[in-house]
């Protein structure tokens, strides 16, 4: 999806408080915005939410080795 610049006038205390729930979550600024627009459009049903997941599992060397033991435990 293609991101489109848009200038954004905010209260400063407002976005002060964004960035600090930003840095809690491990997420930039911009992303932390985009996350509470998009769960407020979702909740407000203005949108429906899709997530889109792809998982693909390769065997490693040491995961496909027949010679591979269970660990034991120790008395």
């Amino acid at each position: 999806m293609a991101k489109k610049a848009y200038p954004l006038r905010i209260n400063e205390d407002v976005l002060l408080a964004v960035q600090r729930w930003a840095d809690d979550d491990l997420r930039s600024l911009n992303q932390q915005i985009e996350y509470v627009l998009r769960d407020a459009l979702v909740k407000s049903g203005r949108v429906k939410l899709t997530q889109k997941v792809v998982t693909q599992l390769e065997a490693t060397d040491a995961n496909s080795s027949s010679n591979t033991k269970p660990a034991t435990k120790k008395s």
